[in-house]
């Protein structure tokens, strides 16, 4: 097969739900996460909709993986049912005994009713997962917005999930559905893939089949044009790809090209080729041409030659199919347009040159200042670093061996250097790449290559971050703590939610929602929140301030500084 063609293992773009191509973009954790609170809540309706192979089924796998174990859970697959077909299949799932020769809407809603209560009692929760829901007719939605009202005096005992695509949402605002989308607590709506996360999936998808680091089969310019045919689709993405793998395995071609996205895009997509019409014209053009030259005969060479100039002309007025436009980047300033305001630009410029050493080797007291000027405005306290928090800021010291260490923090870094001479010094690290650092100067951020940093940096480093009152060791499930709730809030105000997953204790639901963070920021997903998952979360949060927005402020203030 084409695969191993290109040096992979199986065929990476098979439409097939298989868990380890699982491709979590940004906006399906935030779908998965919105699920998650939903079913924390306890009661009511979520929903989910989106565009057919967005990745529905995906977020359904993630959530029923993460659902707590004390949870029960009927999944409608085919909903094309009526209300009393609706009732006895949840009964079958939930593996309810009932009368099949007496099925009435009281006789089963009585038995589920019985086994919600009893469910209640043993402390599990019980969730309707209904795909497709699009297809629910008004009555047979009205028989599930009634399932809601079973119910203690606390708490609803029926948890029910909605996904379908993006008309279940319309349908639902209906005025005769008005109650039911009154009682949706959680909704969220799956939208596809930007460029960016449609690069990043077709790259995991690859690497997942066993692609070599560093092979190159789907060119950016490739990549641009997938984006733009599939809308960013995964489906479509799959089938779009595979296709153009095994036009290229036809053509003994190591790449991909964009006439084999235009070769792809037609058979699995029904579309024509790119520009049909200016080739119709070219024709019709020289068919016009050649009538006019079999009527002027001989006395009208001038118009052939005339008419063979316009065709050339009319030829190299066309877009070539071939050659993908490149990529829209800052238009060029016009000559005659000058800058109005000459010197920013020059003292921008100035700060990507290197600086000279001396520039980011700075007295440790004047590094320590600066850092702690990102954090506040009151003077900088005398034992900052005496391991006492300072206005809710406590400073951290730590080692470490590579700059792959310090990669993770996001944040402004105090670097503990030694200068040639043997003195002791520091520089401010304001952000990295893969060979070269943002570092701090008195003429504001330049950057420095990661080599000439790492001939002085003695392995030390120390940051500044807002634990939240009261922190003082990893909490994990079952704690049970004022922490806790403050914890729980932080994340609630990740989310947009107003109602927390927790309160002094430490849920199970807000383990889960620690460990999709986890996941989402590259962190070890133990569901344990320690000072690292807090750091991120202060970061999301805009409580501490990000290595870019540190640079941002430096670059400010020496520009006001400037003469």
């Amino acid at each position: 097969m084409y695969y191993q063609y290109f040096g992979l293992k199986e065929a990476p773009f098979s439409i097939a739900v298989n868990p380890r191509y699982l491709f979590m973009s940004p906006r399906h954790r935030d779908a998965l996460a919105h699920l998650l609170y939903g079913v924390g809540a306890g009661g009511g309706f979520i929903l989910l909709t989106g565009e057919v192979g967005t990745g529905k089924t995906t977020i359904n796998r993630c959530l029923l993986e993460q659902l707590p174990d004390n949870t029960d859970i009927a999944i409608i697959l085919n909903p094309a049912l009526n209300a009393l077909e609706l009732l006895a299949t949840v009964c079958d799932e939930l593996v309810i005994d009932y009368d099949r020769d007496n099925l009435t809407l009281k006789a089963l809603t009585d038995k589920l009713h019985h086994f919600l209560l009893v469910n209640h009692v043993l402390g599990r929760k019980t969730v309707l997962l209904i795909d497709e829901a699009q297809h629910l007719d008004y009555d047979v939605l009205e028989q599930v917005r009634l399932l809601t009202n079973l119910e203690t005096n606390s708490e609803k005992l029926l948890q029910i999930i909605l996904i379908g695509q993006p008309e279940l949402a319309t349908m639902l605002a209906r005025p005769e559905l008005r109650q039911l989308n009154q009682r949706i607590t959680a909704r969220y709506n799956l939208e596809p893939l930007n460029l960016e996360e449609t690069s990043a999936y077709i790259r995991h998808r690859l690497q997942v089949a066993g692609m070599a680091a560093g092979q190159e089969v789907f060119p950016p310019a490739v990549v641009r044009g997938i984006h733009r045919r599939t809308r960013g689709i995964p489906r479509l993405i799959n089938v779009v790809c595979d296709r153009m793998l095994l036009g290229a395995y036809g053509r003994n071609q190591d790449k991909t090209d964009l006439s084999l996205l235009r070769l792809a895009a037609r058979e699995v997509m029904g579309e024509e080729a790119q520009a049909p019409a200016p080739r119709a014209s070219v024709r019709l053009a020289w068919s016009l041409a050649a009538a006019v030259l079999l009527l002027a005969g001989a006395a009208g060479w001038w118009l052939l030659e005339r008419s063979r100039w316009d065709m050339d002309s009319l030829f190299s007025r066309q877009p070539s199919l071939a050659v993908e436009p490149a990529p829209a980047g800052p238009p060029p300033v016009p000559a005659q347009v000058a800058p109005v305001e000459p010197e920013p630009v020059v003292a921008a410029s100035s700060t990507a040159e290197a600086p000279p050493q001396d520039d980011w080797l700075l007295p440790p007291l004047e590094a320590l200042t600066t850092l702690w000027s990102l954090y506040s405005s009151a003077a900088l306290p005398l034992n900052l670093c005496a391991g006492e928090k300072q206005e809710e800021l406590v400073c951290v010291s730590g080692y470490a061996g590579t700059w792959d260490e310090l990669a993770p923090f996001d944040r402004p870094l105090l670097l503990d250097m030694i200068t040639p001479e043997r003195f002791a010094a520091a520089t401010l690290l304001l952000g990295m790449d893969e060979r070269s650092a943002w570092v701090a100067t008195a003429n504001g951020p330049a950057l420095v290559e990661l080599g000439e940093l790492g001939l002085s940096w003695s392995g030390s480093y120390r940051l500044l971050w807002h634990p939240p009152p009261g922190y003082s060791q990893s909490l994990a499930l079952d704690d049970d703590s004022a922490v806790v709730a403050r914890i729980a809030d932080l994340f609630a105000r990740l989310d947009g939610q107003e109602q927390a997953l927790a309160g002094t204790r430490f849920t199970p639901a807000l383990q889960t929602r620690v460990r999709l963070f986890q996941q989402e920021q590259g962190l070890k997903d133990d569901g344990v929140v320690g000072m690292q998952t807090l750091l991120r979360l202060n970061e999301r949060l805009g409580i501490s301030p990000t290595a870019a927005q540190a640079r941002a402020r430096l670059e400010t203030a020496a520009t006001v500084s400037a003469p």
